[in-house]
């Protein structure tokens, strides 16, 4: 009989809140959703920023020069996932007011979405959108929330 080795499914997330305000998830909401797409050990941080800092991020880093929602930095998917998740927390709840949704929910959305970023799922042609899509609906269902991608109140 041979032993099997396995990776523990150890998560280590680090939290860090550069912005303060309402509505910010607690480490226990982001660790739910995080689990919900990665299950198997990973080294994630997630960064709430203002809008200078998301600006100056996504100008360095995309060379789009505005604050988007999220942004994934990817740095290794095995054996252990690891990355960091930066979201500009103005835009995230501009838009969820925009889109009637709950910031709860929108926030979740955001959290999946990077981390399947960061496992190396991408939305570069209409076909990869759609599977990715699909896939954060199927994920977002499991965990109680409503389809990101229909414009009703969550």
């Amino acid at each position: 009989m041979s032993a099997s080795v396995s990776v523990p499914r150890r998560l280590n997330l680090s939290v860090q809140y550069a912005v303060q305000g309402l509505d910010l998830p607690e480490r226990q909401q982001l660790r739910r959703w995080v689990r919900a797409v990665e299950p198997d050990a990973a080294q994630l941080t997630v960064r709430f920023v203002a809008a200078e800092e998301g600006r100056a991020l996504n100008a360095e880093y995309r060379g789009k020069d505005y604050a988007t929602n999220v942004l994934s930095f990817p740095y290794e998917t095995e054996p252990v996932l690891q990355g960091d998740l930066v979201l500009c927390w103005p835009v995230v709840l501009e838009e969820a007011a925009a889109q009637g949704k709950r910031v709860e929910a929108h926030c979740a959305h955001l959290i999946v979405h990077g981390v399947l970023h960061l496992q190396g799922w991408d939305h570069e042609s209409d076909a990869d959108a759609e599977e990715m899509e699909a896939e954060e609906r199927t994920i977002l269902a499991q965990l109680g929330y409503p389809d990101p991608y229909l414009n009703e109140k969550a």
